[in-house]
């Protein structure tokens, strides 16, 4: 009777292993939160040791900080990626604004509470997150300065502007964890009504932009299309 040998074991590149392990904690920290970071459970979830774990992340807090950079990085990439689409700056911004929805979103923006929480207490994700925290920052502004030369905004000052509807993301991120079931319409557009005040736009024009850009719920779709009465036959009698 003849007898196969088990698979041989493939082992992986110490880069593909540190990538392997980071991108589990990113996932555990969108899902569960950053303090649900262990050597332990990341290792439970990959099927290794933990002394795998720690032989790429010697201290738990640096592969909790990396988690975040990670998926932090990853959200702006998402967002606004770095090699900008085709397409003027104006279209960019309302395509920003229109992915900075959903679920999606959500989850980023309380990561970005735990992370911000936490960072009181942790010296090295604190540094993690002011590296991200400007990263926003210049892509953002960048972007105002690319849309000001090809003469679509006109703000006082891009870096000012980029600072000041990312302040009103963040506030309204700090939400996603309560009912937003009745919150006004104008507080939801609150963003992107900001960038037309400070990029000198016409009201209303960015967030038309925007509503074209954001998928049709299934709600919108499932409700019926409004329909316009028949005009009155002119030879039907009258009463």
């Amino acid at each position: 009777m003849s007898s196969s040998a088990p698979p041989k074991r493939v082992r992986k590149s110490p880069e593909a292993r540190r990538a392997e392990i980071v991108a589990r904690a990113a996932t555990i920290a969108l899902t569960e939160g950053l303090e649900c970071i262990t050597m332990r459970r990341v290792a439970e979830d990959l099927t290794v040791r933990p002394g795998l774990i720690s032989h790429y992340f010697p201290v738990a807090e640096e592969l909790v900080a990396e988690a975040f950079g990670t998926a932090a990085a990853e959200e702006l990439e998402e967002l606004m990626p770095a090699e900008r689409p085709a397409g003027g700056a104006l279209d960019q911004l309302a395509l920003f604004f229109a992915r900075s929805t959903g679920v999606r979103y959500d989850d980023m923006s309380r990561l970005w509470l735990n992370a911000r929480h936490l960072s009181r207490f942790r010296p090295v994700l604190a540094d993690r997150v002011a590296v991200q925290e400007a990263a926003w920052r210049d892509r953002l502004t960048r972007l105002l300065r690319e849309g000001t030369a090809e003469g679509a905004f006109k703000p006082a000052d891009p870096a000012v502007a980029a600072i000041q509807i990312l302040v009103v993301l963040d506030g309204l991120g700090v939400h996603a964890n309560t009912d937003r079931t009745n919150r006004p319409q104008a507080v939801t557009d609150m963003a992107a009504t900001t960038a037309e005040r400070e990029l000198g736009l016409a009201p209303g024009s960015l967030l038309a932009l925007v509503r074209a850009e954001q998928p049709v719920t299934a709600e919108a779709s499932a409700a019926p299309a409004p329909t316009t009465p028949a005009p009155p036959d002119p030879s039907a009698p009258t009463a």
